[in-house]
């Protein structure tokens, strides 16, 4: 069965997508714990992100800076937080938070719940500055 992920990056679930290439997919985390919070994932699923080709992490992991960079030129932050848990879907995938202090990558804080609108906005600034 596919994961999640897999069903969005499909489009047979609807998200807010800040960017895509062959290899793999960025899009905002619905419930974020900062503004911007976005998930980078590989198309093919792998569920421990070591269990990843090295030459494909390290092309993942570029894409992710990439990503980074257009959310730091959008939302107001010192820097882009980066964290892997992996817990919550077996589908490998980094999650980029935007973050002026450390307690901004807190997951045990309630998360936020913004409208579809607001989220769409937010996503539409970050493509905006995505190169």
């Amino acid at each position: 069965m596919a994961t999640i992920f897999s069903r969005i990056i499909a489009g047979e679930i609807p998200c807010h997508k800040i960017a895509e290439n062959d290899e793999f997919f960025a899009f905002l985390d619905i419930n974020p714990v900062s503004t911007g919070h976005t998930l980078v994932v590989p198309k093919k699923e792998v569920d421990y992100i070591f269990d990843i080709d090295d030459l494909v992490l390290g092309r993942m992991m570029a894409f992710a800076k990439q990503v980074a960079a257009a959310q730091k030129a959008a939302i107001s932050c010192k820097r882009i937080g980066l964290t892997v848990i992996g817990l919550e879907v077996p589908h490998a995938h980094i999650h980029l938070i935007p973050i002026t202090c450390e307690s901004d990558m807190y997951f045990g804080k309630e998360k936020q719940k913004p409208s579809q609108e607001i989220l769409a906005e937010i996503a539409d600034k970050i493509r905006k500055e995505y190169k």
